[in-house]
C-alpha cells in the first residue's frame, strides 16, 4: 500500500481514512543543550522515557492541554510554546488506539522539576538523549526538533514494535 503523501515504504495501514481516536500533547523543555524528559509511571507507555504532555480534554487547545498536562507531570509552569510537529500513532493491537499528538517545544518556564505520581523528570543533554528506552519512533523525529526543524510524523505499531514509519520535514 502506498501512503497518501506518495511514501513507497510499505505501510500495513490506510492513512487516506485515518481518524484519531484520541487527541494528546507532548512538551520538550529546553535549556542550554538539555532537554527535559521524564520516566513515564503510569498509563501508555509506562516505564519508557518520554517528554512531559498527555491527552487533550472536550473543549480543549493542544497547546492549553500542553501546558496543563506539564503543570500536573512535573510541576512546572510553561509558556512560549512553539509547535513543532504532529504525529499520528496506528496502532494495531488492543483497542486499536489511533492517536493524534502535536508537539510542543519552548525555554520557556518557571520552577523546578519535581517528581509526580505520573513522571519522574530528568535533565538530559541533547547528545545523550536515552532512545533506546523511547519509543522507536522517537530517534527519527527527536533529534530535528531539538534542532529547531518543524515535521509530520505517521507510525504503525503492534504494541512496543514499530511497523511503519514516515516523517517528512518543512522547509
Amino acid at each position: 500500500m502506498i501512503g497518501e503523501d506518495g511514501d513507497n515504504q510499505l505501510s500495513p495501514f490506510n492513512w487516506s481514512t485515518w481518524q484519531p481516536n484520541m487527541l494528546s500533547s507532548l512538551v520538550f523543555i529546553c535549556k542550554n543543550n538539555e532537554v527535559l524528559l521524564i520516566k513515564k509511571k503510569t498509563g501508555l507507555g509506562a516505564g519508557k522515557i518520554n517528554a512531559p504532555g498527555g491527552k487533550i480534554e472536550k473543549g480543549e487547545s493542544a497547546e492549553s492541554a500542553a501546558v496543563r498536562e506539564v503543570m500536573e507531570e512535573v510541576r512546572l509552569e510553561v509558556s512560549d510554546l512553539k509547535k513543532m510537529g504532529t504525529l499520528k500513532f496506528q496502532f494495531l493491537n488492543g483497542d486499536k488506539l489511533a492517536l493524534h499528538c502535536t508537539v510542543f517545544k519552548t525555554s520557556t518556564f518557571s520552577g523546578d522539576p519535581e517528581e509526580t505520581i505520573e513522571a519522574k523528570p530528568f535533565w538530559c543533554d541533547f547528545k545523550n538523549v536515552p532512545y533506546k528506552d523511547m519509543w522507536a519512533d522517537d530517534v527519527i523525529w527527536l533529534p530535528g526538533v531539538l534542532d529547531d526543524k518543524r515535521f509530520k510524523g505517521k507510525f504503525v505499531f503492534d504494541s512496543d514494535e514499530m511497523l511503519f514509519s514516515n516523517v517528512q520535514w518543512a522547509n
